[in-house]
């Protein structure tokens, strides 16, 4: 589940710290809370607001339908420069059922608690400074479908050309979410040209990278690496991978060179799977 949540602006922490009653003067006079104090105070407010709903959809999951949850909390402002409205990202975290249920919410410190948690959190929430979410809601796409694990079934089938193409669309999609990417399987048809879509969530590094797997027996044509770059371009990605069980032409990798695009051939995928403890091996049919 990736929860959208609109902040509270600072202007929740009240401006006044106490009040006192001059009785010489017959008024009351209010006493100026300090800016770091109110800066101070609503970062500990977010930090409660977001932990507090988490807990809150953890807590009303009785069937255990919800493994992962991810928390973007946002506010509503205007961009100065366009005077359009824009909605900058102020804390985002991510967190399983497991490890939340492990918390003692009582006695925790709530900023050193997100921190544990690896939550991207504004250096500075006060000046409306965003922070990549961990997980965006573009992240959701209608051409998503279930995945196998079919890594760990390798062991029976070692030879990648015994697999269908549909297989090994899977394998690479499992091979890179071992990895650490956040991936996901497309169907079949209608895909855009698009086998696996993966999200890397590294701020600043991180992005859309564009997945097609080719199981093929023959050289992979340049027109395929051609297709898989117009593909990322319309797809706002910023890299485009394609993995292959044979290899590629000298006119692919002039055309790959200084693009965002990679591109693994059988031999580079035979070293990826070995890194991910997957001994596997590619023998070309016999013509």
């Amino acid at each position: 589940m990736v929860i959208e949540y609109e902040l509270p602006w600072i202007d929740i922490i009240p401006a006044i710290s106490e009040f006192s009653y001059n009785k010489t003067k017959d008024s009351v006079i209010g006493k100026p809370r300090k800016l770091n104090e109110i800066k101070k105070l609503y970062l500990d407010v977010l930090s409660a607001i977001t932990i507090r709903t988490i807990h809150e959809v953890f807590e009303a999951d009785q069937g255990n339908y919800l493994e992962i949850v991810t928390f973007n909390g946002f506010v509503t402002t205007s961009d100065p420069a366009t005077g359009k409205d824009v909605h900058p990202c102020l804390i985002s975290v991510r967190s399983t059922k497991e490890n939340f249920n492990d918390l003692d919410l009582r006695r925790i410190d709530k900023q050193v608690c997100l921190k544990n948690m690896g939550a991207q959190v504004s250096p500075h929430p006060a000046e409306r400074l965003p922070i990549k979410p961990i997980i965006e809601f573009d992240m959701v796409d209608n051409r998503f479908i279930d995945q196998n694990d079919i890594l760990s079934e390798l062991d029976l089938r070692p030879n990648l050309m015994d697999l269908t193409y549909g297989e090994f669309e899977n394998l690479a999609s499992n091979l890179f979410n071992k990895m650490g990417l956040v991936t996901e399987l497309t169907q079949a048809s209608r895909d855009g040209g698009v086998d696996a879509i993966a999200f890397d969530n590294r701020p600043i590094l991180g992005g859309k990278v564009i997945i097609q797997a080719k199981r093929y027996k023959n050289t992979v044509h340049v027109s395929a690496v051609r297709d898989l770059y117009g593909t990322m371009m319309n797809e706002g990605a910023s890299k485009g991978i394609i993995v292959t069980t044979s290899g590629y032409g000298p006119d692919s990798y002039k055309f790959a060179k200084d693009k965002p695009l990679e591109l693994i051939d059988g031999g580079g995928l035979l070293y990826l799977l070995d890194q991910a403890g997957i001994r596997a091996k590619i023998i070309m049919p016999q013509e």
